[in-house]
């Protein structure tokens, strides 16, 4: 039996609700296929702090969804994390990217450690 899936753009506009009830700024930055495409989140907390930038990965423990950061420990500078996102939008066009603007570094994902 294969696991039930939210289509890719009702998460998407999950995440963008749920960014405007914060307060916080959110933006599709690039669109990619509507039912599977997979979902780069960056998130930018200011010019003087830098991105993070999510990527969706799976706990090998539980099997569960969740998100991993794939910018390091520490938040780099926006031009970094452009790049990053860049390859990965040329190896798969049907990648999302949702930018997310909070200086607290706010975002709606469950990160697996």
């Amino acid at each position: 039996m294969t696991e039930a899936r939210l289509k890719t753009h009702v998460i998407i506009q999950s995440a963008v609700r749920r960014a405007s009830m914060r307060g916080a700024a959110a933006t599709v930055a690039r669109r990619g296929d509507p039912d599977a495409g997979p979902i780069y989140v960056k998130v930018n907390r200011g010019p003087d702090v830098g991105c993070t930038v999510l990527a969706p990965t799976r706990d090998w423990d539980t099997g569960a969804l969740g998100w991993r950061i794939v910018t390091g420990g520490e938040p780099v500078p926006e031009v970094d994390a452009d790049a990053l996102i860049d390859r990965e939008r040329a190896i798969d066009p049907d990648l999302w990217v949702l930018e997310i603007e909070d200086r607290e570094g706010w975002h709606p994902f469950d990160i697996i450690s």
